[in-house]
């Protein structure tokens, strides 16, 4: 028994990272192998433990690609949870003021562990759109307008500790290293808002502002995304300057309600 109460928490977080990346996937769902390779599990645990996933309900396989979808007691659980933890309700309008103002596509992000997850978009009016960015989109903290300006408002010792167990470079490339975000980081606490230059996609910025909730913890990020030309100065600074404004009033709007700290996105 104390062998398996021992094993246990190994095995849950194997679970929630298969999840999680069944979460990752736009729609048609993800093989077995590929969930494998992109959780690091050797196939047949990742098989096991998707079986066994599938038993409870918590994802679902087509039977005839057998592809991985999260499963409909997901759903459920996610429905119950929203009414504690989901904000969308709270930013909506704001979201849509800033892509209106603007003419970029606006969005809200949650922080959610060692990532943030894009919960709530709008389309911009101007033609040329980046799509980087979209609902159900995760990035690492520090990838991305959203992530970066998170981590950089994280107390100090987290941003360490983050540091420590994260190595961006192999996936994000060397602009994505340490040395340089802990730059980003310091020009982000600057100017108050974060900076993408198209380090993601080539032409593609990104501007973020942290939202914080009733703890004064970064839970949240508000940004914009665009085509390069349309993020030049003083463009930029304007658009850095109005994210800002709006932040600090769905704060200030999410201080005034009961809504939780540690902003969560439904999975």
């Amino acid at each position: 028994m104390v062998e398996a109460t021992r094993r246990s928490p190994h095995v849950i977080e194997k679970a929630v990272r298969l999840m999680r990346a069944i979460s990752a996937h736009e729609g048609g769902g993800v093989t077995t192998t590929e969930l494998a390779n992109t959780t690091g599990l050797a196939r047949p645990t990742a098989h096991r433990l998707l079986v066994s996933l599938a038993a409870e309900g918590l994802v679902d396989r087509d039977t005839t690609t057998g592809r991985w979808s999260l499963g409909p007691e997901l759903y459920l659980m996610g429905a119950a949870a929203a009414n504690r933890y989901d904000i969308t309700n709270h930013a909506r309008d704001i979201v849509e003021e800033i892509s209106r103002a603007t003419g970029e596509s606006a969005f809200l992000s949650a922080h959610r562990g060692d990532e943030t997850m894009c919960i709530l978009s709008r389309e911009g009016s101007f033609p040329l759109r980046s799509h980087v960015l979209y609902d159900g989109k995760r990035f690492p903290l520090g990838v991305a307008s959203a992530g970066l300006a998170i981590l950089s408002h994280l107390p100090a010792q987290e941003v360490e500790d983050y540091f420590a167990r994260t190595d961006l470079v192999a996936d994000w490339g060397a602009e994505h290293s340490q040395e340089q975000i802990r730059e980003r980081i310091a020009t982000t606490l600057s100017n108050g808002y974060a900076v993408n230059p198209a380090l993601i996609v080539e032409g593609s910025w990104g501007i973020g502002a942290a939202v914080f909730d009733r703890k004064g913890r970064p839970g949240w990020a508000l940004s914009v995304t665009g085509v390069e030309t349309r993020f030049r100065e003083p463009r930029r600074t304007e658009l850095g300057t109005l994210l800002l404004d709006q932040a600090h009033r769905l704060t200030n709007r999410l201080k005034s309600r009961s809504v939780p700290g540690r902003g969560c996105a439904v999975m």
